[in-house]
């Protein structure tokens, strides 16, 4: 049976469940492509300070064939949640019975342009912990306010997101052929950076770059 859920309907059967009172401050975004997921199941990432690495991860009620919503607290860095990320990633593609070759996976944000949830799948997103200096169409993000791009004769250093954005829709709107732009992450990134940025290339108002699936940490 299909089903929709809030995310105030998850955070309540959260706290029912397990009968204390934890709180997800979601990613901010703004004008989310995809609006509304149906047959869905939850993992919630918290940050949460009592534990060593300041992570917290809860996946009691993950079922393989749905599609996974990662409701993950925008103040973790990539370092912190990539690797909770990449382990029910692999829970998920490894599975062996009632698998769904269909089902996705999801970052749940708060879309405030609607003032409801927004989604961003990631499914087919690789995270590499290591840098792949071969390649010549490099998207490297330090911050919101220094973002480096390498793209054949175009070097741009030190930008901020919203001159990065002006610059692609300058200098790729008008090729023919698709650009592959591989993301480079600073570990230190904070995850509504990280999503700040996913949502903005996913809201380029041309379709000629695409972003690699192997996404790069350092």
């Amino acid at each position: 049976m299909l089903k929709k859920i809030g995310f105030t309907g998850l955070i309540t059967l959260f706290l029912w469940s397990c009968g204390n009172e934890k709180v997800i401050q979601l990613p901010e975004v703004q004008h989310a492509k995809i609006t509304e997921i149906l047959d869905v199941s939850p993992a919630y990432i918290f940050y949460n300070e009592t534990q060593p690495d300041s992570v917290e991860l809860n996946r009691k009620n993950l079922i393989i064939s749905t599609n996974w919503l990662f409701n993950v607290d925008k103040r973790l860095t990539l370092e912190q949640a990539i690797p909770k990320i990449k382990f029910l990633q692999d829970k998920k593609r490894n599975a062996k019975m009632h698998k769904n070759e269909a089902a996705k996976n999801y970052y749940t944000c708060n879309d405030i342009s609607i003032k409801n949830l927004g989604f961003i799948d990631f499914t087919d997103v690789n995270y590499v912990e290591e840098i792949n200096s071969e390649n010549n169409s490099i998207l490297a993000i330090n911050s919101l306010n220094n973002i480096t791009l390498k793209h054949q004769d175009l070097k741009l250093s030190e930008v901020d997101i919203d001159n990065l954005i002006i610059q692609l829709e300058k200098n790729f709107n008008k090729n023919e052929e698709n650009t592959v732009l591989t993301l480079h992450l600073n570990k230190q990134l904070k995850f509504q950076d990280y999503i700040t940025v996913k949502n903005r290339l996913q809201n380029l108002n041309f379709e000629t770059i695409v972003i690699d699936n192997n996404e790069y940490i350092f």
